[in-house]
């Protein structure tokens, strides 16, 4: 396939900000077995596209294996991603679990699936890790991802709590990578396009327009449109935390805080806002 010069641009730039993410957060090491979850996405093909080219060039040698899961889903081509592996010539799996129709049966109609959904993923995605041997299992999830996490939990979970670009498993048998930690959802969209992915749609939940995540999605979209790189600036904010400049007394002491206790970044309370706001406030979460 030839590929535009544009293509290629963007190509380059996906890729040097998927390997600041691995460097940054020393993600993959030396002797490493990744499993690589490939649901048919576009950013899940990005996350295969990026880790392969990375491979050939990394100073450590590491091992992939991409895996699928086909829940069972009603019309789910079942071809398409096996032959694509094959294409690549990359070693892959692909496991066969009807959670499809227990997600159904479980969850009433018109409510969201993805909190069982994801378990259900979850908890397979963990025993055919261990059953490879991989220590290390990398995940697709982008920046937009990470951004989005941070506000759900914020204003509908009561908690400063974001999606982490690395993680251990809660039973400690593996590590969790997220190497498009830094990557724009807008940039793979364009990539996947490029690149003519065989995109395959998830019926189960992708159509679910009332989920509030896709509220926290469109509050960002319309943040980006009137204050261009909101969301990178989210980003940033997420790697520059200040405890002192928050209210967690277990993280930071409050209660023994004297005049000698040091200073992080002072008083600046009532200092004008360095990011320009104009307008109303973008904020609209209406059921």
């Amino acid at each position: 396939m030839t590929h535009s010069n544009t293509l290629l641009k963007l190509r380059k730039n996906l890729e040097s900000r998927t390997g600041k993410a691995i460097g940054d957060y020393n993600m993959i090491e030396d002797g490493d077995t990744i499993l690589v979850c490939v649901s048919g996405g576009k950013d899940s093909y990005t996350l295969l596209a990026m880790l392969m080219a990375l491979q050939q060039r990394a100073p450590v040698k590491f091992r992939l294996i991409a895996m699928n899961l086909d829940q069972k889903q009603p019309g789910f081509p079942a071809d398409i991603l096996p032959n694509y592996f094959a294409s690549l010539g990359i070693e892959y799996r692909i496991i066969e679990a009807d959670t499809y129709s227990i997600v159904k049966d479980k969850i009433p109609e018109g409510k969201t699936t993805c909190s069982l959904c994801s378990r259900l993923r979850r908890g397979i995605i963990y025993k055919t890790a261990k059953e490879l041997g991989a220590n290390k299992i990398a995940l697709g999830h982008h920046r937009d991802d990470m951004v989005h996490t941070l506000f759900l939990n914020l204003l509908f979970g009561g908690k400063i709590k974001a999606m982490p670009p690395k993680l251990v498993t809660d039973d400690h048998a593996h590590i969790v990578i997220r190497p498009l930690a830094y990557c724009a959802e807008s940039d793979i969209a364009k990539f996947a396009r490029g690149m003519e992915f065989p995109i395959i749609p998830c019926n189960l939940c992708g159509s679910q327009e009332n989920m509030q995540r896709q509220k926290i999605r469109e509050m960002m979209e319309d943040w980006d449109r009137r204050f261009p790189g909101r969301t990178e600036s989210v980003l940033t904010a997420l790697q520059s935390v200040v405890p002192s400049h928050l209210a967690d007394n277990k993280l930071f002491d409050f209660q023994n805080l004297t005049l000698d206790t040091p200073v992080e970044e002072g008083d600046i309370a009532f200092d004008s806002p360095e990011m320009p706001i104009s307008g109303t406030f973008p904020i609209s979460l209406s059921s």
